[in-house]
């Protein structure tokens, strides 16, 4: 069970500016006979909003997905969901003993099964350098993915 709380800056994704059109939608004139009345438009939502993801997987692979849109690495909810089930089967702190990287003292960690040297390599600037989050978990093993095999959707058995 994962102990502590994400900062509020790894659960929130800053967005861009919002372009609306307010100059057209200033006001809504609704037409009564001779007069019309002016009303005024909703106001647009606040620049910068952030964007608040539930602690479970689903919400770790949607804020993966948005911090891999924003650097540009491929992927999928679907090719992601597929992978982290067949390595981890969801579990974030999940640890492979057994294998030979784990006998050469570099055991696989986390939702993806990402070795510490991979995840140091492909750990994205911004995201946190515990393997064991859930989140840079994710698109460090998918940063590595695509550099390797072009996106972790072309990933359909141990990589």
């Amino acid at each position: 069970m994962r102990t502590g709380r994400r900062s509020a800056a790894r659960r929130s994704v800053t967005g861009g500016l919002v372009v609306t059109g307010a100059a057209a939608l200033a006001l809504a004139l609704i037409p009564t006979g001779a007069s019309a009345t002016a009303v005024p438009a909703p106001a647009a939502p606040a620049v910068g909003v952030a964007t608040v993801y539930p602690d479970n997987l689903d919400g770790w692979i949607l804020e993966a997905l948005d911090i891999m849109r924003l650097n540009g690495i491929p992927g999928s909810y679907e090719g992601l969901h597929r992978n982290i089930m067949r390595e981890s089967s969801g579990n974030p702190l999940a640890i492979n003993d057994w294998d030979i990287n784990a006998v050469n003292g570099t055991p696989s960690k986390g939702l993806l099964q990402v070795i510490d040297p991979t995840f140091a390599a492909y750990r994205v600037d911004g995201t946190s350098a515990d393997p064991f989050d859930p989140v840079a978990n994710i698109v460090a093993a998918a940063n590595y993915a695509a550099d390797r095999y072009g996106s972790i959707d072309n990933v359909f058995g141990a990589y």
